[in-house]
């Protein structure tokens, strides 16, 4: 069969996969012709082609920079918090919401903590205002009535870190769940009843088959995180940030913000964002081959 004849076999299928393809070709790949610009001393007026090259001259500038190692601090910091503290939440209450045998309470707690993903960053930081503020915090006033003192949770450099990372557990852990738990959906009952009958007890059936099902996920999604790993998060970080715990909040994302949008440097936040992107890719391949070597499938 050749290879016209398997497309106009499958015609139906190709018409499906065509809006996908064209949100990745318009969205995705045609705007990576922007990273030139890196290269570029960009100058609107005079556009994108006028403008002169000059080569790594911004890779240099930013490397040199003595925001860049306070920055790369900052973000590799948050990055693995994010790690160690967020990527094992989603597995733990998918593990927990599993072990639920009533289907109406089971779904209800489901339906309870995705809730918070649909929540813009706007709403999640004004929440935290309304607790966490030494103005009437309710956070505050607990902290107050029994220490006799007040905590800057919002202010405080050594606080910020710690809020940023709850904030993103109780947005997005729930969320999180949905990959994991549709994974354990396809576990077979049988293995559980083997195990029951061999004697194991509920922590038993989770360890040795519940954790083991969740393994190929857990490794895929552990690849692609560790893709965006230095992608904290452009909004939440802003809107969190103060001038007195500036020294700790600010990070890639927000360094690109204020200088290409704010200071009109395009070029240069150009470069910055291309350092991130390398550092991504580089992530990814390295985790892949390192997944197989253990005998994982990989991600490709």
């Amino acid at each position: 069969m050749t290879l016209w004849e398997r497309l106009k076999k499958d015609r139906f299928l190709y018409v499906l996969l065509l809006p996908g393809i064209i949100y990745f070709a318009l969205f995705k790949y045609l705007p990576m012709w922007g990273t030139l610009m890196a290269f570029k001393d960009y100058s609107p007026f005079l556009g994108f082609w006028a403008s002169d090259w000059v080569g790594l001259e911004h890779f240099k500038n930013f490397f040199s920079n003595p925001d860049f190692f306070r920055l790369l601090r900052n973000t590799l910091i948050l990055a693995l918090y994010d790690i160690v503290f967020f990527f094992p939440a989603p597995i733990i209450l998918s593990l927990l919401i599993n072990e639920i045998r009533i289907t109406i309470y089971k779904r209800s707690i489901q339906t309870f903590v995705y809730v918070p993903h649909f929540m813009s960053w706007v709403i999640i930081a004004s929440i935290s205002y309304v607790f966490l503020t030494t103005s009437g915090g309710v956070i505050n006033e607990v902290v107050s009535f029994f220490t006799g003192k007040e905590i800057s949770f919002l202010s405080s450099p050594e606080w910020f870190r710690p809020v940023i990372i709850g904030q993103v557990i109780w947005k997005e852990t729930g969320w999180g769940t949905v990959i994991f738990l549709a994974a354990l959906a396809s576990v077979s009952p049988e293995q559980y009843e083997a195990a029951i009958v061999d004697g194991a007890g509920r922590f038993r059936r989770m360890w040795h088959v519940t954790l083991p099902a969740l393994k190929s996920t857990i490794i895929i999604l552990l690849i692609l995180r560790l893709g965006n790993f230095l992608d904290q998060g452009f909004q939440q970080i802003y809107l969190m940030t103060n001038s007195l715990n500036r020294e700790v909040a600010d990070v890639f994302d927000t360094y690109v913000y204020f200088m290409g949008i704010t200071q009109g440097a395009f070029s240069y936040s150009a470069a910055v964002g291309l350092f991130k992107a390398v550092v991504g890719i580089i992530l990814i391949y390295g985790t892949n081959y390192f997944a197989k070597k253990i005998g994982e499938e990989g991600l490709f």
